[in-house]
């Protein structure tokens, strides 16, 4: 969700209403999650092997001394190695599918902010891209989307697998008018088909799609959710619009009866905290999606964490038997007192594995961060790397995406300035990283734009598991499909 200065204001104003449009609360807090209140710590390193060219400083950091060297020109990649790239932009989602006709495609947005991107994006165009992955060594541009939401879909654009689906919701940093557009892809994923464009989303940021693909929900930060049916994709229907919460992303439980939301938080105004209840809710939205006359999300509970910052999403997956919710938090929390005040030193909220066997009593399990995101260095001489000084970029976390639901053995996590971070999460308590790869631009390698530096790795990315491959885009250098090396390939099998 980035934000300059101006639309973190305007974000912050959206927020204090969504509080007083929620005032009176849901249910309290289960839980923390922090080791027995300590801060957690961050992953094992990687053990890079043959072909690697490994970070030279701590894990995740690329320092200002490696742009003058010119070491930053050759990337950094351990157990990983690209193997096609295309473009020079990317947005927030990487979605891949197969089609009835056996095609395979890759769906990426290209837009961070609209309008804000819109000159740098001119150079790489401006939608939804569209590329033919049957020869994923050689992506080829199909289509571009260029649809009301599909230019500026902001976190919203999402895949239903069963139904062939593509779907997005007109949204940026603070919102947009909803507009839904709504595409067939099951026919032919190198062309999609439009089949609707309506105004049915009411306001647009984030968004969940219901398992069956027969609902569609949109989250605004001014404080809408929206739930919109899907039954005849050619004309969405909103069944129910509740105003006063401040949602992200929406996940689903496999059933679809239950909804994972991270909540982006209201201010609490006793403890001087702007972004107070941030977390994840868990609501009960079987009524809804039974089509129940009057329905509305039932609160089962809510989880909170000390080093909380901006919940993005929670990605719902199994393991041995259990449910478990992969979420994952964004940026710093600028918009505490200590953030605003002190902004360097504000809590990294990375990201962490969640136990939610009982719905109503989820808990922390472990912790995904770098050695960057650890309090006593994100304020350092690190703060002075390019890029890292800008709130809407820096040193922390953005999406996460596992390969399956049902015992995944890896994890990928787009970290911003980072790069693209590879876990070992098989072991739910001890997650390792495995691998990572990054490219980061030099300042001035887009002529006309002197602030373009770092990476800005922002995707959910997409997985290719039959050649071991992941697939992802860097707002500044564009779409890459990324080959696993060493053995760490075997993870996604």
């Amino acid at each position: 969700m980035p934000l300059s200065p101006r639309p973190a204001a305007r974000r912050l104003l959206l927020t204090l209403l969504a509080g007083v449009l929620a005032a009176g609360g849901l249910l309290a807090v289960t839980g923390g999650g922090a080791q027995g209140g300590r801060e957690p710590l961050p992953v094992p390193r990687a053990d890079c092997g043959k072909g690697s060219r490994p970070e030279t400083d701590i894990q995740g950091r690329v320092p200002a001394s490696d742009y003058a060297s010119g070491r930053v020109d050759r990337g950094y990649r351990c157990n990983a190695r690209a193997v096609a790239h295309r473009g020079t932009s990317g947005g927030f989602k990487v979605h891949r599918f197969t089609d009835a006709k056996g095609h395979t495609c890759a769906f990426y947005d290209s837009t961070l902010v609209f309008p804000r991107d819109l000159v740098y994006n001119l150079t790489s165009g401006l939608g939804v891209i569209v590329l033919a992955m049957d020869d994923p060594k050689k992506p080829r541009q199909t289509a571009t989307l260029t649809t009301p939401a599909m230019q500026s879909p902001h976190e919203s654009l999402l895949l239903n697998r069963r139904r062939g689906l593509l779907v997005a919701s007109l949204g940026t940093a603070a919102t947009y008018p909803g507009v839904l557009d709504v595409y067939d892809v099951k026919s032919d994923c190198r062309h999609p088909r439009l089949l609707s464009s309506t105004p049915s989303g009411v306001l647009g940021h984030e968004s969940g799609f219901a398992p069956d693909g027969r609902t569609f929900w949109t989250a605004s930060t001014s404080g809408t959710l929206v739930a919109i049916d899907l039954a005849d994709p050619r004309l969405p229907t909103p069944i129910m619009v509740q105003p006063g919460v401040s949602y992200h992303g929406l996940r689903f439980s496999a059933d679809g009866d239950t909804m994972y939301a991270a909540n982006i938080g209201n201010p609490d105004l006793s403890t001087l905290d702007l972004m107070g209840g941030t977390g994840l809710d868990i609501l009960d939205v079987s009524a809804v999606h039974d089509r129940v006359l009057g329905a509305r999300p039932t609160v089962l509970s809510k989880l909170t964490w000390p080093e909380a910052s901006i919940p993005q999403s929670a990605e719902p997956f199994t393991q041995d038997g259990h449910d478990y919710l992969l979420e994952m938090d964004e940026y710093a929390d600028l918009f505490s007192l200590k953030g605003v005040s002190d902004q360097p030193n504000a809590p990294v909220g990375a990201g962490r594995i969640i136990n939610v066997d009982d719905p109503r009593r989820p808990f922390v399990v472990s912790h995904l961060r770098l050695e960057v995101h650890q309090p006593e260095v994100h304020g350092g001489e690190q703060y002075a790397d390019p890029g890292a000084n800008f709130p809407a970029q820096g040193y922390a976390g953005h999406y996460c995406s596992v390969p399956r639901r049902t015992n995944p053995k890896i994890a990928g996590c787009s970290m911003i300035l980072s790069g693209l971070r590879l876990f070992d999460i098989s072991d739910v308590e001890r997650p390792r990283e495995v691998a990572y790869f990054n490219r980061p631009q030099r300042p001035g390698s887009r002529p006309g734009f002197p602030d373009v530096a770092g990476s800005y790795a922002m995707s959910a990315p997409a997985w290719d598991p039959k050649r071991g491959s992941v697939w992802y885009t860097d707002a500044n250098s564009g779409f890459y499909n990324v080959k696993l090396t060493n053995g760490v390939e075997q993870l996604l099998r």
